[in-house]
């Protein structure tokens, strides 16, 4: 067989396996298949990188790193209505980020606890601001030693450059319908009355964080004040704070979820919500022939292709 015959004969079999895989992943994830799952199992829900409002496609290229509030809420309201999820594990590792998009997460985060199902959170590297406002709604929180968390505060920024704007010789000229509609214009110096404005702004919303933290971790607002002037903490300083219950890694908190649902500690049946993907991604080119395989096997984390075409059906 020459060289032209090899090369064709290895691309049919490569695109034949390549069906069948994917034909094997979304068969047993359909809901013939899934309805035979119906032991009780702890639902996984990870806060990865910054929070940021919107719905973007998790697995499109060139697609955000960070984790969006449609993400969140699609997932919490998945885990409140399975049956089989008994308990949900919230990994979070992040930095914070957007109010709002934190704050529509956490409420749906709330309702899901009001299903009946509690929230083990477990920290990574990073639970800070935002991240630790819904870490705040766990009713059991772990934290490495060294996770860097608390960050219990709010800021809005902008940019002067006024100085830089006169350098270069430009200037800004606009018809605005009220006085304060270019408050953060970076052309011009903010007003005493703006600021005030602002200022007012940024408390309401800090007092509504101070608020959920109190409410969630059974502490007085005072208390809660003293400790949430932005300052981080490591995870051993938040559990002396009273911010974090324990310290433990990743398989400590689900070995406690767990526990929570009569499971053995150490093969706690998980499941996990993916975005599904379709054909027509695929062929766009807004998808990855790799990430349409993880996909098909609801592979959560990044396997070598090699080990996920040996993965046998679906796992959780």
């Amino acid at each position: 067989m020459d060289r032209v015959k090899k090369m064709r004969v290895a691309a049919i079999v490569t695109v034949l396996l390549f069906a069948l895989v994917a034909a094997a992943g979304f068969a047993s994830r359909s809901p013939v298949v899934m309805s035979f799952h119906q032991e009780r199992r702890v639902a996984v829900i990870r806060v990865t990188g910054p929070i940021v409002g919107g719905n973007s496609d998790p697995v499109s290229l060139g697609g955000s790193s960070g984790t969006t509030s449609g993400e969140l809420m699609r997932q919490f309201r998945k885990a409140r209505k399975d049956d089989s999820v008994k308990a949900v594990l919230l990994r979070i590792d992040s930095p914070g980020g957007s109010a709002a998009a934190t704050q529509e997460a956490a409420q749906e985060l709330q309702r899901l606890k009001d299903a009946g199902k509690p929230v083990i959170v477990s920290m990574g590297d990073t639970a800070a601001s935002g991240a630790y406002w819904l870490a705040a709604y766990g009713d059991k929180v772990f934290a490495n030693p060294s996770t860097i968390t608390g960050s219990i505060g709010v800021y809005i920024s902008y940019y002067d450059l006024q100085g830089l704007s006169q350098k270069l010789g430009v200037s800004e000229e606009k018809i605005k319908s009220g006085a304060h509609k270019d408050i953060f214009s970076p052309f011009r110096p903010m007003t005493p009355e703006e600021r005030q404005i602002t200022q007012t702004m940024v408390n309401d919303m800090y007092n509504q964080f101070v608020a959920v933290v109190a409410k969630e971790r059974h502490m007085e607002e005072p208390a809660v004040r003293a400790l949430a002037d932005g300052r981080v903490f490591t995870g051993e300083q938040a559990q002396k704070a009273g911010l974090v219950d324990a310290m433990g890694n990743y398989y400590d908190a689900l070995a406690y979820a767990g526990k929570l649902i009569d499971a053995d500690p150490d093969k706690v049946p998980t499941v996990a919500y993916t975005e599904p993907v379709s054909w027509q991604q695929l062929l766009k080119g807004d998808l990855s022939v790799f990430r349409f395989i993880q996909s098909a096997y609801g592979a959560e984390n990044n396997i070598p292709l090699p080990l996920l075409l040996m993965k046998r059906g679906w796992q959780h």
